[in-house]
């Protein structure tokens, strides 16, 4: 009976730490926004293969501001500072960048590093993946043919960057650019300009907020045993 007791006790123990720790963990929530007007977005020069994946008539344009009717500004990486080198990328499930009617989607994400990156030919048409790290990281340089609905290329990036850009040589305006991550507590916003950062430990620490075009803003938080929530206001200069 004592020996039986120790395990409950230790179960019990056990128990109560993970409820605890899962307890003082919590999330960053908030919204971005743009202050004042978007310079206008300009018209793809879309090839003939390409044109026919778009309706009649429609003209797609360029994605550098994605801003809402009230400024809700998508896009935008937001990242907790100061966390590095607690990737879980491995552990995790594969990110997907797919190619839809000649265009990277989604536009802009993040990732982890060592977390495998799927990319997808969901076109009729032959893509190539050409992920342009910069130099100094560890992130190589690849180029690689995509047959039209091909196979799923796999990409594994094992530096954090920001923004590491992705092209497509043989269609010249299409790009994708992917943050890596060497921790989990990021997010890039909706459309509706929001974000989440789930499970954050306590802590005080420096959120930013990293918009390609339009820079970068940053807040301090503390984060304690209830959800936080912080906006940002981004303002071109």
């Amino acid at each position: 009976l004592n020996h039986m007791n120790k395990v409950i006790c230790m179960v019990s123990g056990a128990v109560l730490v993970a409820g605890l720790m899962s307890a003082s963990a919590a999330n960053i929530t908030g919204k971005v926004t743009f202050k004042g007007t978007a310079p206008a977005e300009r018209v793809l020069p879309l090839d003939p293969s390409c044109g026919k994946l778009h309706p009649a008539g429609s003209k797609p344009t360029t994605r550098f501001y994605v801003v809402g009717p009230k400024g809700e500004l998508a896009d935008t990486f937001v990242v907790v500072d100061g966390l590095s080198g607690k990737s879980t990328g491995p552990s995790q499930a594969p990110a997907v960048l797919d190619q839809v009617g000649c265009e990277y989607t989604p536009y802009v994400m993040a990732i982890q590093t060592g977390q495998k990156l799927l990319v997808k030919n969901s076109d009729p048409v032959l893509h190539n993946v050409h992920p342009t790290p910069k130099p100094g990281t560890g992130n190589k340089e690849m180029n690689r043919a995509q047959l039209p609905k091909g196979p799923d290329l796999e990409f594994v990036f094992p530096d954090a960057e920001e923004f590491l850009r992705f092209k497509c040589d043989v269609h010249p305006w299409m790009f994708a650019y992917i943050s890596v991550v060497d921790h989990p507590y990021f997010d890039v916003t909706k459309k509706e300009g929001t974000f989440k950062i789930a499970n954050v430990p306590p802590g005080k620490y420096v959120v930013k907020a990293k918009h390609r075009k339009v820079g970068e803003i940053s807040q301090e938080v503390e984060v304690k045993d209830s959800d936080v929530q912080i906006d940002f206001v981004l303002e071109l200069k």
